[in-house]
């Protein structure tokens, strides 16, 4: 996978994500709506190779910055019930490759949750690349997936009426990144 006719302007080095300028997302179904949430405190760097399909990331999240605008709910996410942020007090991303099918691109790695690692795919877009106000060169990335909770051993859930239960099963995930030229 070329470089040049994949991600123009990219190129091969060390990019360390910016997480001023970046953002880690997820929505779950909660009831009848979704509700929505960020982890604000996270690193990471893309390793760019000439041949993009042997590039890499990894990044780390801090579990204890989730913020779904609600304190007491928080705070509940980061008990022993849910994420058990005590114990488990980051949660990872490695990748394992990098491939293009049909024109989509897609990285493949491994997401340790609660000491539980299991393979993800993220779609991934590249966004361009340019210079920035201070001398540094930028690269925008958007990527997502979709995972279930409880193949991370993420159990919670309160059963309601018939069927129904107080959360779902499917997290969706969203990664808007921009990345800096070591």
């Amino acid at each position: 996978m070329s470089l040049d006719t994949v991600a123009p302007g990219l190129t091969a080095g060390t990019w360390n994500i910016d997480p001023a300028h970046s953002e880690v997302t997820f929505a779950i179904r909660h009831l009848m709506s979704k509700v929505r949430g960020v982890f604000t405190d996270f690193s990471g760097t893309v390793e760019i190779a000439e041949d993009l399909a042997k590039s890499s990331a990894t990044v780390e999240i801090k579990m204890a910055s989730v913020d779904t605008r609600n304190a007491d709910r928080d705070n509940h996410v980061r008990s022993a019930e849910i994420l058990d942020i005590e114990n488990h007090p980051v949660m990872t991303f490695r990748s394992t490759g990098l491939r293009s099918e049909g024109g989509d691109h897609y990285l493949d790695g491994e997401l340790t949750i609660k000491g539980v690692t299991r393979p993800v795919t993220l779609e991934v877009e590249y966004n361009g690349v340019g210079e920035d106000p201070w001398g540094g060169t930028r690269a925008g990335f958007s990527a997502r997936t979709s995972i279930n909770r409880k193949d991370w051993g993420v159990e919670f859930n309160i059963p309601l009426q018939g069927e129904k239960v107080l959360l779902s099963d499917k997290v969706d995930i969203q990664l808007e990144i921009q990345a800096v030229r070591a």
